[in-house]
């Protein structure tokens, strides 16, 4: 035998014992160090259209959640992956319906996805839900709030398959409304309002729980239209609304609509109280009315305000290392979403279980988080959020900030519940 063959001889048996005892170590080891199954994470939000902006900021709430478990190997064996879907189109302006039907089609069919985030808009909410609930897919919007979807007088129809499967971390327009309403009657002394609609079922949805609620405590509702948001020109209804003379306008809808409101309203009736929800807290309605259009609008979010808690300003730095922009509250409750997914993975394989998507809806359902970035988490039955906070903003330019800044929202406090 050469030197060289014995050479080769001995390294080739030192390379078998070192490649069993590594394999007996990892054996003795358990699961934590075998190869990482990649689960899929469907993150469907408005990412063409009036919303864009919006929907950048507040996805990268919950990419942040994943990207930081990942790094840190929060779930042993588990890699997370996002796979974003876009429900906005250029046709439509903002969300779609019809889009976003199809990719909760595209969710439902790749098996790997296990649970989904989204939507943010709730008319992408009612197309979505049914074809979710057929796939036992479990989805978690941070912004989404038309009461309807989780509504059991309405199960046939968004839950066919019986069980919950959307779920959010936002409280509904059920008290997002109503809520306002009290706010502009005890805070603000209004005594009558107009009502405004975008035709989008968010909107409508919106208006009609804020319109209910002002007439049942007594303030007079003067009127309610209906604006097209591929308009150009609501002159007509607005001129309307000047010959009525009421102290407020409230509008239910979102920026599509809102950006031409916001800046003939300026025009037309510049001394009246306005006022919306969520769909008014909106960078792109910013940048497309702004100042002084904007100045002075009052809206609403489904959620607790914690943008300023210096509790969260760890996560503040973190967003903004990664982003380069600063976090909304809806960032937040996409974080808040994400970390929903997590844990339920996390409980799972704590137990034991396969991590299917029957399994981490279950555990979605039974989810008693008590320190997320909003606070508590905890769903009803139906999926909704069992903390109902609205939180008030009124817009005042911060010229130090940009335009399209959320620190352009001046938070005025929580809106009194009925």
């Amino acid at each position: 035998m050469t030197m060289m063959s014995e050479t080769y001889r001995m390294l080739t048996r030192r390379s078998a014992c070192q490649a069993v005892a590594g394999l007996a170590a990892a054996v003795a080891a358990g699961p934590a160090l075998a190869a990482d199954k990649v689960v899929k994470v469907g993150l469907d939000l408005s990412f063409t259209g009036a919303d864009a902006t919006d929907a950048i900021r507040m996805a990268n709430g919950g990419i942040l959640a994943f990207e930081e478990a990942n790094q840190r190997q929060e779930v042993p064996g588990i890699t997370f992956k996002i796979e974003k879907y876009d429900d906005g189109t250029a046709t439509a302006g903002q969300y779609d319906p019809a889009q976003a039907a199809t990719n909760a089609r595209r969710m439902v069919a790749d098996r790997a996805v296990i649970a989904a985030i989204g939507p943010q808009m709730s008319g992408a909410g009612k197309a979505m839900s049914p074809i979710l609930s057929a796939g036992d897919l479990a989805t978690i919007s941070p912004a989404a709030t038309n009461p309807d979807i989780t509504d059991p007088k309405f199960a046939a129809q968004y839950r066919p398959a019986g069980r919950a499967v959307f779920f959010r971390t936002v409280a509904t327009d059920a008290y997002q409304g109503p809520n306002m309403a009290n706010y502009l009657a005890r805070t603000l002394k209004v005594a009558s309002v107009y009502v405004l609609d975008d035709s989008g079922a968010y909107g409508v949805g919106l208006a009609d729980a804020f319109q209910l609620q002002a007439g049942k405590i007594g303030m007079r509702v003067l009127g309610r239209d209906r604006l097209d948001p591929k308009a150009a020109d609501y002159g007509a209804v607005l001129t309307r609304i000047r010959s009525l003379e009421p102290q407020a306008l409230y509008f239910g809808g979102v920026a599509q609509a809102g950006v031409k409101l916001a800046k003939q309203g300026y025009e037309i009736i510049p001394t009246v109280i306005k006022a919306g929800g969520d769909g008014m807290q909106s960078a792109g309605l910013l940048s497309g009315a702004g100042f002084p259009a904007v100045e002075g609008w009052y809206a609403t979010i489904a959620a607790p305000h914690v943008t300023d808690d210096p509790k969260l300003a760890d996560f503040a730095r973190r967003y903004h290392d990664r982003f380069n922009m600063q976090p909304d509250d809806y960032a937040v409750t996409c974080h808040a979403a994400a970390r929903v997914i997590i844990e339920a993975v996390k409980d799972l394989l704590a137990h034991q279980q396969e991590v299917t998507r029957a399994a981490v809806r279950e555990a979605i359902q039974n989810a008693n988080i008590q320190d997320s970035l909003i606070g508590p988490i905890a769903f009803d039955g139906n999926g909704d959020l069992r903390n109902r906070i609205i939180s008030v903003f009124q817009i005042r330019r911060d010229t130090t900030k940009p335009i399209d800044s959320p620190e352009q929202y001046r938070y005025v406090g929580v809106a009194p519940q009925s």
